[in-house]
């Protein structure tokens, strides 16, 4: 049995899907009682504000730059975004624009979202990034290598891009929509942390069912388990289909139980959205508003 296997076989994560569907169920039905303008603006502060679209271009990604930097002269008094996500090719755009401190240059990258491209196109579209400005960086990880048990090259590969990425955030998108079962899920967790990922991440939100309940609880147990194990905090983030404020607090519920206040930071927990920012923003101020 090779480490990667000895890592997987040692884990005590529970994995029947009933039963995680059942510890789900006990956290979102006390979940309302975190719904307070406290966590609201947490929340706000820790979204990924996020533009992936076909028609993104330097003008559209510094417009919506600008907005970011114009959000905290029109409301001083709430917490930024905690990083602004685009595709790769535009970090310098954003590293160019952005005026206001403590937000985050973060890109996707490497083969985004199918991971689907070689390995030397990755690092290398990984390292222009980050000479671009981005400081975070969200790869996918290789869904073929996980399906035929392939683990070595899977975890030397990001282990590689982690590498490249140097300081920056390296979050791993463990895309768990196509990965269906707990059990896959804690496998594909497990292997993220082994192999240096920063954060661990639910979905890309563009081919397969975004994030779920159910996958963050895997997700959060299993980072539980390897700080436990290794001292060595790994963040989650939620991303894909995450647009209420209702649904934002059921996902601080679920850190907040799982894994508790020590995870409750823009450096541990994070939501990958776009329209979710009004969202709480409205819920904030008390009437809808589309600021971004």
């Amino acid at each position: 049995m090779d480490r990667y296997h000895k890592a997987l076989a040692s884990s005590q994560v529970i994995t029947d899907d009933s039963l995680v569907a059942g510890e789900v169920a006990k956290i979102v039905e006390e979940a309302s009682k975190y719904a307070t303008p406290e966590v609201y603006k947490f929340l706000l502060g820790s979204i990924d504000l996020t533009t992936l679209s076909t028609e993104d271009s330097e003008s559209s990604v510094a417009e919506f730059t600008r907005r970011v930097n114009a959000f905290d002269e029109e409301y001083p008094q709430l917490p930024n975004v905690a990083a602004i996500c685009v595709y790769s090719n535009f970090s310098e755009v954003v590293s160019t624009e952005l005026d206001v401190t403590g937000v985050d240059v973060a890109v996707v990258a490497g083969g985004f979202p199918s991971s689907q491209t070689f390995t030397a196109v990755k690092v290398a579209d990984v390292a222009l990034a980050v000479a671009g400005g981005a400081n975070e960086v969200d790869v996918v990880m290789n869904l073929g290598y996980f399906r035929d048990g392939n683990y070595e090259d899977l975890c030397d590969e990001l282990i590689e891009l982690k590498h490249t990425a140097k300081d920056a955030r390296l979050k791993v998108i463990l895309e768990t929509g196509a990965l269906k079962t707990a059990e896959n899920i804690k496998k594909a967790s497990i292997l993220a942390m082994f192999s240096d990922a920063d954060f661990i991440k639910t979905s890309t939100g563009k081919i397969y069912p975004g994030a779920s309940l159910e996958a963050a609880y895997v997700m959060c147990s299993c980072i539980k388990e390897y700080y436990a194990q290794t001292g060595r905090k790994v963040g989650f983030k939620a991303a894909g289909g995450i647009r209420t404020a209702e649904d934002a607090v059921k996902y601080y519920a679920v850190v907040k139980e799982v894994l508790g206040d020590e995870w409750l930071s823009p450096d541990f927990f994070r939501i990958g959205a776009s329209g979710l920012a009004n969202a709480l923003l409205s819920a904030i101020v008390g009437e809808e508003t589309k600021f971004f």
